[in-house]
C-alpha cells in the first residue's frame, strides 16, 4: 500500500458496485456416519455477516471434499451454533457441542471475547480448536495446548499498518476501537506500535459494540483533527462509523485491521469504502494466480456464490487445513488423534498459502500480513 495510492483513492470517492455472497450448506449425505466439526459463531447480531461469510467458505470446502469421497471415506460436516457474539451463549454452545460424541474438533469460533470465554472449557475438555476467528495475542499462550491458530495476530497486523502509515508521512493518528476485549487489545497494540516509531495518538476513542455512542465518537474525532483514523473495530458498528467519518470529510484517510469491515458492510457502504485501507491475512480472493484461490472460487461457484470475499476465503482455508488434519488422524479417530493430526502439519502448501505447526511456530500457522486499498467496487486492491 503506497502513499500515492492510499491518498488518491481517498480523494476520489465514487459510487461503486458491490454484491452479496449467497450462503449455501454443505451436503450432509450419510449424516449418521459423518465426521462432525463444531463451531459457535455469530450468525446474527453485530458480527452476523462475518460469521455467515466464514460459514459459507467452510461449507463450500466440505462440499467440495465430500464430492470427492469425503475424508477417509466419511462425509465431513460443519455444525454451527449461533451465539450472536454473546460470550455466555458461546460457552453454552460449546458445552452442547462437547456433549455430542460425533464432534471431533472445533473450528472457527468467532470473536475475541467469545474465545476468551470458551478457551478454558476447550482446554479442560481436551478438544482441538483450529483457527479461532481472532488475532488476539492474549489467546496465543503456550499453555493453550489445544488452540491452533491460522491467521496472523492483530499485533502483526497493527505493526504493519502503523509502519506503513508512518512511512507515508501520516503521523497524527486517531484510534477508534470497540469497547470490548477485542477493541482494547487492538488499541494496546496500536499504542505500542506508535511508541516504537516515536509517535502518539492524537485521540483514542471507544465505540460501543452496538454503535450507541456513535455521535460522541464522531465528535471526538472531528475535534482531534487527525491526519488519519485507524480502526480497531469490527462488525456493523464499523459500517456506521465509516459512513459517519465520510460525511464529516471525504478526504480523511481511514485504515483498519482485517476484521474491521465485513463484506456486508462493504456492500452497504457502496462507493464510500473507496480508499479505505485494510490489512489482509490471506491471499486476495479474486487473484486466481494462486491454486488455492482457484480451488476456492470453484468451490464457491459450485455452491451458487456470485462473488468472492476474504471472509469466505478464510473459512475455506481453515476447512482445508482441518481436512488435512482429519486425514492424518485416520478413519474413526477421536479427538486426541485429531489434535495430533493438526500438530503434525509442517509447511503445508495449499497452493499459494502455507501453514506450519512445528514447535517453533508456537501453534500459529501463518504470519502472513498484506495491505490493500478498497476500490469503489468494494474489491481490495493489494
Amino acid at each position: 500500500m503506497k502513499r500515492r495510492q492510499f491518498l488518491a483513492h481517498t480523494s476520489a470517492l465514487a459510487v461503486g458496485a458491490s454484491s452479496v455472497v449467497l450462503i449455501s450448506h454443505a451436503s450432509a449425505q450419510n449424516k449418521d456416519d459423518a465426521v462432525v466439526v463444531g463451531c459457535t459463531a455469530a450468525l446474527s447480531g453485530p458480527l452476523g455477516s462475518l460469521g455467515m461469510g466464514m460459514k459459507a467458505g467452510v461449507d463450500a470446502a466440505f462440499s467440495q471434499i465430500n464430492a470427492q469421497g469425503g475424508v477417509n471415506g466419511r462425509t465431513v460436516r460443519f455444525d454451527v451454533l449461533d451465539d450472536a457474539y454473546v460470550p455466555a451463549r458461546s460457552v453454552e454452545n460449546v458445552r452442547k457441542l462437547l456433549g455430542d460424541s460425533n464432534v471431533v474438533a472445533l473450528m472457527g469460533c468467532l470473536g475475541t471475547p467469545n474465545n476468551a470465554a470458551i478457551t478454558p472449557v476447550v482446554e479442560e475438555a481436551g478438544i482441538t480448536h483450529l483457527a479461532p476467528l481472532t488475532g488476539a495475542a492474549s489467546l496465543r499462550r503456550s499453555d493453550f495446548r489445544h488452540l491452533f491458530h491460522v491467521r496472523a495476530s492483530y499485533t502483526d497486523e497493527i505493526q504493519r499498518l502503523v509502519g506503513s502509515l508512518v512511512s507515508m508521512g501520516i503521523k497524527d493518528l486517531a484510534v477508534v476501537h470497540l469497547d470490548n476485549p477485542y477493541g482494547r487489545e487492538v488499541l494496546e497494540d496500536a499504542v505500542k506500535a506508535m511508541t516504537q516509531v516515536g509517535i502518539k495518538a492524537v485521540a483514542t476513542v471507544a465505540l460501543a459494540t452496538d454503535g450507541a455512542n456513535m455521535e460522541s465518537v464522531l465528535a471526538a474525532i472531528k475535534q482531534a483533527k487527525p491526519s488519519a483514523v485507524l480502526l480497531g473495530t469490527a462488525g456493523a458498528a464499523t459500517t456506521a462509523l465509516v459512513a459517519g467519518l465520510r460525511k464529516q470529510s471525504t478526504m480523511l484517510p481511514i485504515a483498519g485491521v482485517s476484521a474491521s469491515l465485513t463484506q456486508d458492510g462493504i456492500r452497504q457502504l457502496g462507493g464510500l469504502v473507496q480508499g479505505v485501507g485494510l490489512t489482509t491475512v490471506f491471499p486476495d480472493p479474486w487473484q486466481a494466480k494462486h491454486k488455492l484461490v482457484r480451488d476456492y472460487q470453484a468451490a464457491m461457484t459450485a455452491m451458487g456464490a456470485r462473488t468472492f470475499d476474504s471472509g469466505s476465503l478464510e473459512g475455506y482455508v481453515n476447512a482445508r487445513i482441518m481436512v488435512e488434519a482429519l486425514t492424518r488422524a485416520g478413519k474413526g479417530a477421536g479427538r486426541e488423534k485429531v489434535r495430533q493430526g493438526v500438530a503434525s502439519i509442517r509447511n503445508l502448501d495449499l497452493g499459494g498459502f502455507s501453514v506450519d505447526y512445528s514447535p517453533a511456530a508456537g501453534r500459529v500457522g501463518s504470519k502472513y500480513v498484506g495491505l490493500g486499498i478498497l476500490g469503489a467496487d468494494g474489491r481490495l486492491k493489494v
